[in-house]
């Protein structure tokens, strides 16, 4: 946070709005604001003082944040933003009607007004949007003792000294980085380049995506990471917290996505009935047109199911198992492109793997079939006829084969939708399932015509 400017002193009447806020550490408090109605959290900020609103504010946790610091007084307003780091401010900013930026930029002190159009340039979901221009850097040919000095006078007004970054002193291109441990264990005449990490420095391209930023964040073990243009200049730094903040949000979507419906941009009980109806009506509405070729291929089948009704009882008990094996393997595979295990070309390896591990899970499920098919038709809970031994191999077969398809299917997905540009979390457990549906009819009463032609079919 930087150095606070009380812009007002709050009156008794604000005071006793805020006091429940009091006792309470900035978690709780934050949390607090989030169960309160709309307006009342806008009112007991307003009486916060400055340090303290700033101070909530700047948590993401913090739910519409946005939407309170549109219903306050724009000098208020202004005043907030201008405390908070930049790269908090033009979330908020960024959240807020055209109308309400275009009466707020220009009450915003320069510097904060010129940092927030600079980040608003970057695509969402990069290391541009995520990153904050405020960050320790000094030039690399300074000491130790004099760095020190310098972190002591302006660490309130950056939002980590963790890192320190030594910039080449003519050209300001980045050098090196050295942590706060190594510099509080040099001496303060030695210059700072001997305290610095000996490897080259870590920096990433504004353009690039969040997920390869938290993948390099993790992988060096940073707490931060610099950003820099094409000739090495810094442009800000991405902080791991930061990071987290925007991977939970998009794993949240990824979560929504699989469920087969729109993300949601806001808590569940904070979305309205319409908006509610609306993001999921669409793919339900897919999903069940799709689910309408499963009943054109028992149409196809009629003449089949007639002759041998006995098959109709395990058309769910088939149908599930293919979604559910090929679920398995769309998750697995979803979440394997997203850390980076595989790459698109794997797709062949991934293919040879599945095929023969979808046929074993397959032929388990089979012999579990066979042997309930044996116990109900001895144990005289359900006849199935005099042929009830080819019956019971029929289905053993084509859970062989619809199972071993789900897999196959559910794990080449994925890659096809990441080949084709489209987020592969879209292949949806639904989706999937409604795909095998459809097919796995098919290949069940084509193994049925095989092994029950001249008995039963």
């Amino acid at each position: 946070m930087k150095n606070p400017i009380l812009l007002r002193q709050p009156g008794a009447a604000a005071v006793t709005l805020a006091a429940p806020l009091a006792a309470l550490d900035t978690a709780d408090a934050v949390e607090h604001l989030n169960s309160m109605d709309r307006d009342d959290a806008a009112a007991v900020l307003a009486a916060l003082p400055v340090p303290r609103a700033v101070e909530l504010l700047e948590q993401p946790e913090l739910r519409d944040a946005s939407v309170l610091v549109a219903r306050q007084d724009l000098a208020l307003a202004a005043g907030w933003l201008g405390q908070m780091a930049h790269d908090r401010a033009t979330d908020i900013f960024q959240g807020l009607d055209a109308k309400h930026r275009d009466q707020l930029l220009w009450r915003l002190d320069p510097d904060t007004r010129d940092a927030i159009r600079k980040l608003l340039r970057y695509p969402p979901n990069t290391a541009g949007a995520l990153m904050t221009t405020e960050f320790v850097a000094v030039p690399a040919d300074w000491t130790v003792g004099r760095t020190l000095q310098y972190v002591r006078e302006v660490e309130r007004s950056r939002e980590t000294v963790y890192a320190i970054y030594l910039l080449d002193p003519r050209e300001q291109t980045l050098v090196q980085v050295v942590t706060m441990r190594r510099l509080i264990t040099g001496e303060p005449d030695a210059p700072i380049l001997q305290v610095a990490q000996a490897t080259p420095p870590v920096a990433v391209d504004a353009q690039m995506d969040q997920e390869e930023v938290a993948r390099l964040i993790r992988r060096h073990d940073l707490l931060a990471i610099p950003v820099v243009d094409a000739r090495g200049h810094v442009l800000g730094i991405v902080t791991v917290d930061d990071v987290l903040d925007a991977l939970i949000a998009e794993s949240t979507e990824d979560v929504h996505k699989f469920g087969g419906m729109e993300a949601l941009d806001k808590p569940y009980m904070r979305i309205g009935f319409g908006e509610m109806i609306r993001k999921r009506a669409g793919w339900l509405g897919v999903l069940f047109l799709g689910e309408m070729l499963t009943a054109s291929a028992m149409q196809h089948f009629e003449d089949q199911l007639a002759r041998a009704v006995v098959l109709t009882l395990f058309i769910p008990l088939i149908m599930s198992s293919g979604g559910n094996s090929g679920s398995q393997a769309t998750s697995l595979l979803i979440r394997a492109l997203a850390l980076r295990e595989l790459r698109l070309g794997d797709w062949w390896k991934v293919a040879l793997r599945e095929i023969p591990t979808g046929a074993v899970l397959g032929a388990i499920l089979g012999l579990l079939a066979i042997a309930r098919i044996a116990v109900w038709q001895y144990a005289g809970l359900y006849d199935y006829g005099p042929h009830w031994g080819m019956v019971a191999l029929t289905i053993a077969a084509a859970l062989v084969g619809i199972v071993g398809f789900g897999s196959l299917s559910g794990s080449m997905l994925p890659f096809v939708l990441q080949r084709l540009g489209f987020d592969p979390a879209s292949a949806s457990a639904p989706f999937v399932a409604t795909l095998v549906d459809v097919t796995g009819l098919v290949i069940y009463f084509s193994i049925a015509a095989l092994i029950l032609g001249g008995t039963l079919l």
